[in-house]
């Protein structure tokens, strides 16, 4: 069975002010790490940035308003495109505020990609082998 799975979406980008910009968000999700989405956006064959996203908080976003901190997550509409919105919040600038960019995704492209990893691992089955991990640290440790 397959445990990986890897979507490539056209996005809207809006950052520093500016209007929305087409960029690429390359989705993907591994099975060995069954909490997590990490998504890379680039533009020109640049990575502009890379976030690792828990993957409950991007499904419960699609319905409604989640997050604290630097990620947050929502669903928008704008006429007929039933948006997810995507807020990311970066370093602080000198002047105390924080660098801000905000993705537009089309919802139902990114609850299709959460279908297909919830066919892998289903929302509550996820498993860290942590007795597992905490062997091969001890055993390393002597």
């Amino acid at each position: 069975m397959n445990s990986f799975v890897h979507k490539t979406l056209v996005v809207q980008l809006r950052a520093g002010g500016t209007e929305r910009c087409p960029v690429l968000a390359h989705l993907s999700y591994d099975a060995e790490d069954p909490f997590a989405v990490t998504a890379v956006f680039g533009h020109d064959g640049r990575v502009l940035a890379r976030w690792r996203l828990d993957r409950e908080m991007l499904s419960d976003g699609l319905t409604r308003p989640v997050g604290v901190g630097d990620v947050r997550v929502r669903p928008a509409a704008t006429g007929m495109w039933h948006e997810l919105r995507l807020d990311f919040l970066g370093d602080y600038r000198p002047d105390g505020s924080r660098h801000h960019a905000v993705v537009f995704a089309w919802a139902p492209a990114i609850a299709a990609f959460l279908r297909e990893t919830h066919q892998i691992v289903p929302p509550g089955h996820e498993h860290v082998p942590v007795d597992e991990l905490l062997a091969e640290i001890l055993s390393g440790a002597e």
